[in-house]
């Protein structure tokens, strides 16, 4: 699972190769033994759930990185690599 970015013990990843959710553009996220995937387009939780603090993070990071997460789920659907995504600072 490719790592995209990391901040504040949140951990992003991406992969595209999962039937879980058919195909749907999304991210997902770990912090603090807590997981969820996230939508690019909406950024609304699809699965899982993290911690409230953890959860706003994850979305303000995902609305300055829109742009970047499209461009990293086209690329993994060429069977490419994603790229790093900047952390929230």
């Amino acid at each position: 699972m490719p790592r995209v970015s990391a901040f504040y013990g949140i951990v992003i990843t991406m992969y595209s190769d999962e039937g879980v959710h058919f195909g749907r553009p999304h991210f997902h996220a770990r912090y603090s033994g807590r997981k969820a995937s996230y939508d690019i387009p909406t950024l609304r939780p699809i699965a899982g759930r993290l911690h409230p603090r953890a959860n706003r993070l994850v979305v303000e990071w995902g609305c300055l990185h829109q742009f970047e997460l499209r461009r990293n789920w086209q690329l993994m659907r060429e069977q490419q690599e994603p790229r790093l995504i900047d952390p929230l600072r």
